[in-house]
């Protein structure tokens, strides 16, 4: 429908029948809308925009062919982590992109956590307790492992 609105080859009272029902507008001035309002800039603008949009897209599939062609090293721990419940094949190529698969880097689990930013301060002096607020850690891993949680 939105490609025939920027050709100019829409009957204008088949978007104003698409409205929200709590819309305020009568269809009668949804259809004036949108006869008038659409003009030959606007569809060039609009054009541009989707041309845009579809180079976007073509980017995006561009780079997830290559990242799936050359993550055979990670191929293993990210079906591993694919086998924990909530754990998407978006969430463990996070997982295993922020942290590696060399654990060895990580004395303890304790941290590993404490880097990821899953570990809150402990600012104590004088028997006053300050923030205990979460450290800044690694956003892109901290993200994932709340929405996998919050799955859970």
């Amino acid at each position: 429908m939105l490609e025939a609105l920027i050709a100019g080859q829409t009957d204008s009272k088949e978007p104003a029948t698409m409205a929200h029902g709590r819309l305020h507008a009568t269809p009668a001035e949804l259809e004036a809308a949108l006869r008038s309002r659409v003009t030959a800039h606007h569809r060039f603008m609009l054009r541009l925009h989707l041309g845009q949009i579809d180079s976007i897209e073509e980017a995006i599939a561009s780079i997830d062919k290559q990242v799936n062609d050359h993550d055979q090293h990670f191929r293993a721990a990210i079906e591993l982590l694919k086998s924990v419940p909530w754990v998407g094949s978006l969430a463990a190529e996070v997982i295993v992109s922020e942290i590696g698969v060399e654990m060895d880097r990580f004395r303890t689990a304790g941290n590993l956590v404490s880097w990821a930013g899953f570990c809150p301060k402990n600012d104590e002096s004088a028997g006053k307790r300050r923030s205990r607020r979460l450290k800044a850690g690694a956003p892109w891993l901290k993200t994932t492992l709340v929405q996998c949680a919050w799955g859970a």
